[in-house]
């Protein structure tokens, strides 16, 4: 006890930097956007005719993107989510080139009612890497 009293410091710290890696694992838990990697999208795709939102930039998008994928770049997803509305029935899942911008755009959707929202884990450099299809 004596040890505690005299080092408080090293204890709180400890808990702090505790908590600190605990949080992105409660984090995600409660999220309402799931973590997805290809075989899981491609599934989604197959069985249950989810919806593939490509949030990269115009010049992205046009060296290559997934099959179908209706492109909303993030700069614009809040003004054109209008055009996704009639889709809120439909699994969505965003992507972009790394994973990075589509976490971002899933929390917009999200909150904009979506209620089943994934983000392709890798973007689609894991989508191309894994050797699935894309259109050009």
């Amino acid at each position: 006890m004596q040890f505690i009293e005299a080092n408080w410091y090293l204890v709180l710290a400890m808990v702090v930097s505790g908590g600190m890696l605990v949080w992105p694992l409660v984090q995600r838990r409660l999220s309402p956007v799931k973590d997805v990697g290809t075989l899981e999208a491609t599934r989604l795709i197959n069985s249950s005719n989810a919806v593939l939102v490509d949030l990269r930039e115009t010049q992205e998008y046009e060296g290559g993107r997934l099959p179908k994928a209706l492109h909303i770049p993030l700069s614009q997803l809040e003004s054109r989510s209008g055009e996704l509305a009639k889709l809120k029935d439909r699994p969505v899942v965003a992507y972009c080139t790394t994973g990075n911008r589509s976490s971002l755009a899933a929390k917009v959707l999200a909150r904009a009612g979506f209620k089943d929202v994934y983000q392709l884990r890798g973007g689609y450099r894991a989508w191309k890497d894994a050797g699935l299809p894309v259109e050009k």
